[in-house]
């Protein structure tokens, strides 16, 4: 399969690992605010194959201890849980990003152990989903299903939410605390507009309007955090 990039080190992207991360191409979401648009397609243009990325974790053996899958959605692509097999053998610890979107395959993923910690984007309320991923409609139960997956396979996980002032309010929050209660990390990273988000016109909320939303989640899960903004 085609890695269409690779940052080779990062401190943030995997909690408590020193790691590597992985983009994978394919996305079946547009949400407006994605710093990652250019690979919501396939493009043509790509960094690496797995072979090479697998040559590449060989070397950084005891140097790296992690490797994160992002994307666009990792789970689209028929390979990854393949690749994710090859990094295990490495003796890497694997996170996966993912929207939710794809029980199925999450499912798989879960079921083999391919993977050690998942971050799960919750995009929004039920009402404002489909507005929040660029759809006419969307089907919640996709993203109810992969967390009820996550929570039943015991793998640590968390889940977030990019917040964005002119997607996001209370009764976002509100509704989010009611169906997704029961994980126990919660965390909110404020919209950061970047030359890679395709739409204009968004911008982030304010530190009083995230310490609002950070206490309506806290009473529903464990612990609720704030990503790059002080509150």
């Amino acid at each position: 399969m085609l890695i269409h990039g690779l940052q080779k080190l990062t401190l943030l992207d995997y909690p408590g690992r020193v790691a590597c991360t992985v983009f994978i191409a394919g996305c079946g979401l547009n949400c407006p605010f994605c710093h990652n648009s250019d690979l919501i397609g396939i493009p043509e243009d790509y960094y690496c194959d797995d072979r090479e990325l697998i040559e590449f974790l060989k070397k950084r053996k005891g140097l790296l201890d992690g490797v994160c899958l992002t994307g666009g959605e990792p789970l689209m692509n028929p390979g990854t849980p393949d690749l994710m097999a090859a990094v295990k053998d490495l003796g890497y610890s694997v996170k996966l990003d993912t929207n939710g979107s794809m029980p199925g395959p999450l499912r798989k993923v879960l079921e083999r152990g391919l993977c050690d910690y998942v971050a799960m984007d919750i995009k929004n309320s039920r009402e404002r989903y489909a507005e929040t991923v660029g759809r006419k409609s969307f089907d919640v139960s996709l993203v109810e299903e992969s967390l009820r997956l996550l929570r039943e396979s015991g793998v640590e996980h968390e889940l977030r939410t990019t917040v964005v002032r002119e997607l996001h309010d209370e009764d976002s929050f509100r509704d989010i605390a009611s169906w997704c209660a029961g994980s126990e990390k919660y965390f909110l990273q404020a919209f950061a507009d970047r030359d890679t988000v395709r739409y204009e016109g968004l911008s982030a909320p304010s530190q009083e309007e995230m310490r609002r939303y950070r206490e309506i989640l806290l009473p529903s899960f464990s612990e609720v955090s704030v990503r790059g903004m002080e509150v």
